[in-house]
């Protein structure tokens, strides 16, 4: 087939380079422009070491864009992580339009942040969603959907890259010939199901020691790598990375105040929260560098009877 490609980051050149490697005609690749200072996209450098047509309009409603996509003459157009809005009269100009993919179960998680929230809240599932984009944001008709576990302790590490990045990429092949074949089914998102959610980023990921552990550790999970969850110490932010919920589970064992560390260890400490402790085995100091925990005690930055987030 012949494919339009537009697309972001390490996705978007995922994406395009199963294509090309399965023997698809790329007929040119639509890049956001990058900032000021800014290095190259890795996908406008994957596309140009291909040989390949690069375009990078300031916006994809422009007039300039149109023109550049009708003269691809593409069976489809494939959207592969892009956060220029891309208008209909721009997607719809390939045969069989373009498709897009978004990393949750549509029509919940609409929105920019869509994998950080439902591991924040508890969820013990997720998925991707292949669909048409249309100028609703993550509204179009629904074409392919795979869903993918949350395990207790995965992170959002471990949900993108082990699961819905690899998963991501197999499906827009996948949806991909369905819809050049004729063979697809699309169908219209319940918008009584719906839900969206925006940014997940440094004011979303701050802890409450005063929240119960779950929630707690739930936070951290779905802040790791990015944006990381963070605290105070002594009206300093110290970032909380990897992390282990132990529940309390009778009085006798509840040790210190909310948000005061209990115990340090070897390569890691606790801190008591609502309901457990979190057992803390990374973070990263303002200004400095990610440290294991135990390190970071050693060195003086806290003891047992700290008071973090004070």
């Amino acid at each position: 087939m012949r494919v339009a490609f537009i697309g972001q980051q390490d996705f978007g050149k995922a994406v395009l380079e199963a294509f090309l490697d399965r023997g698809d005609t790329v007929a040119g690749v639509f890049c956001a422009p990058e900032k000021a200072g800014a290095k190259p996209d890795v996908l406008r450098t994957a596309a140009e070491e291909r040989g390949l047509p690069v375009f990078q309009f300031p916006s994809l409603k422009s007039a300039e864009a149109a023109e550049a996509m009708r003269g691809l003459d593409a069976d489809i157009g494939v959207m592969a992580y892009v956060l220029q809005f891309a208008p209909q009269d721009f997607v719809n100009i390939p045969k069989h339009g373009t498709i897009q993919y978004h990393p949750s179960l549509l029509p919940r998680y609409r929105g920019p942040s869509s994998i950080n929230w439902p591991i924040a809240r508890g969820d013990t599932e997720t998925g991707l969603t292949i669909f048409r984009p249309t100028d609703g944001l993550d509204e179009g008709p629904v074409i392919l959907q795979k869903t993918c576990a949350i395990g207790p302790d995965d992170t959002l590490g471990d949900v993108y890259f082990k699961q819905l990045f690899p998963q991501g990429v197999a499906a827009m092949l996948e949806a991909a010939d369905l819809v050049v074949a004729g063979e697809h089914v699309e169908i219209a998102q319940d918008e009584d199901a719906a839900s969206y959610e925006g940014w997940f980023r440094t004011r979303e990921s701050a802890i409450s020691w005063a929240s119960h552990a779950e929630h707690v550790y739930a936070l951290i999970r779905a802040s790791n790598p990015a944006p990381g969850a963070w605290t105070t110490l002594a009206g300093k932010t110290l970032q909380v990375f990897d992390a282990k919920l132990h529940p309390i589970r009778r009085f006798g064992d509840v040790r210190g105040k909310l948000g005061e560390v209990v115990a340090v260890g070897e390569d890691s400490f606790r801190v008591a929260a609502q309901g457990g402790q979190i057992e803390v085995f990374r973070v990263k100091p303002e200004g400095g560098r990610k440290v294991s925990a135990g390190e970071f005690a050693r060195e003086g930055g806290l003891s047992v009877g700290t008071i973090l987030g004070g």
